[in-house]
């Protein structure tokens, strides 16, 4: 836990040096957005391989509002080389206005990166497809454990016509532990 909480420092460190908060050519933020639809608990379903992730199953996302007007992030996922849980914790931003779904998220002090909500259920908020600043990351999130065929094969498309590697996705575990 400790060399995953200092290589997300450094990651975000180098990408708050490097301006993090714009977003990948073709991705564009989805409007309207409403964040207290967005709240709650979310699963990984998909994403690209990043450190900070790395070897995590059982990922989920909770976000709530915080009394100040920003968004409290609690991501959570199991560690299959520890058999230990991991937990980060990390607060959210709008970038523009709050009708737009491009937030700047930080787990460590001042340093924010992107999280661009591309793709999501208009009508239910049961799935969203993020990004980060660059088309290094990607993550498909869904009210469920599962999803379905169809689902999987329009995020895949929607990504890989964004310039997204969709070959390197790692398929994320979801199961009762």
């Amino acid at each position: 836990m400790k060399n995953a909480i200092f290589v997300v420092l450094i990651l975000i460190f180098t990408s708050a040096l490097i301006g993090c908060t714009g977003m990948p050519d073709k991705v564009n933020p989805v409007s309207p957005f409403s964040v207290e639809r967005y709240q709650g608990k979310w699963y990984e379903i998909a994403r690209l391989d990043h450190s900070f992730e790395r070897g995590l199953q059982n990922v989920t996302a909770d976000y709530s509002l915080n009394n100040d007007g920003s968004i409290k992030v609690l991501n959570r996922g199991f560690d299959q080389g520890e058999q230990a849980w991991s937990d980060a914790e990390g607060k959210a931003k709008f970038v523009d206005d709050k009708n737009t779904g491009h937030l700047k998220v930080s787990f460590f002090g001042p340093f924010y990166s992107s999280y661009v909500v591309f793709g999501l259920d208009q009508k239910n908020y049961n799935y969203a497809y993020v990004s980060g600043y660059n088309n290094e990351y990607l993550w498909l999130l869904s009210r469920t454990p599962t999803i379905t065929n169809e689902r999987k094969v329009d995020f895949i498309n929607a990504a890989k016509t964004r310039g997204f590697d969709t070959d390197s996705l790692i398929w994320v575990t979801q199961t009762p532990l």
